[in-house]
């Protein structure tokens, strides 16, 4: 089944894309959590107008990329959350948790969807996220998580 992938989804594509998958995969889990929508002929549209809207929100360079990267990496972001007495956090740090602690640190406006957080934070203390700056350029963002 062809569908036109609305969001980013690891291993297959990004938002924009026409893609060949399984029948299966496409109705339970693209469709059903919205990161994909079935081609049809009209659906060029859309894709044109996806592909328009990335390109406005994406780092326009490799070099722009690899600048961005030296720069998250070579500091230490601090992002407050509510924990107890223990050190436990109440919930888990999301991403745009990321993104707000990166961009108050002086960092770029990043977008939280290319942001990763392997294993949930729920704990404070020193921890790492993943970002995709570009195709060919991932940047380690190391967090210090403390109560707030």
């Amino acid at each position: 089944m062809k569908v036109i992938l609305t969001h980013e989804v690891s291993n297959l594509g990004t938002a924009g894309d026409v893609v060949d998958v399984k029948d299966g995969y496409a109705r339970n889990f693209l469709f059903r959590r919205g990161l994909a929508t079935a081609w049809t002929k009209g659906g060029q549209k859309q894709v044109d107008a996806i592909a328009k809207g990335r390109e406005v929100r994406a780092v326009k360079t490799l070099e722009e990329a690899q600048s961005i990267k030296g720069n998250l990496e070579a500091k230490t972001v601090k992002v407050e959350a509510h924990a107890g007495q223990s050190g436990r956090l109440f919930g888990a740090v999301s991403t745009a948790d990321v993104a707000a602690a990166v961009k108050a640190a002086g960092g770029p406006e990043l977008d939280r969807r290319k942001i990763e957080i392997r294993n949930p934070i729920k704990t404070v203390g020193a921890a790492e996220a993943l970002v995709r700056l570009h195709p060919d350029v991932q940047a380690t963002v190391k967090l210090d998580v403390v109560a707030g």
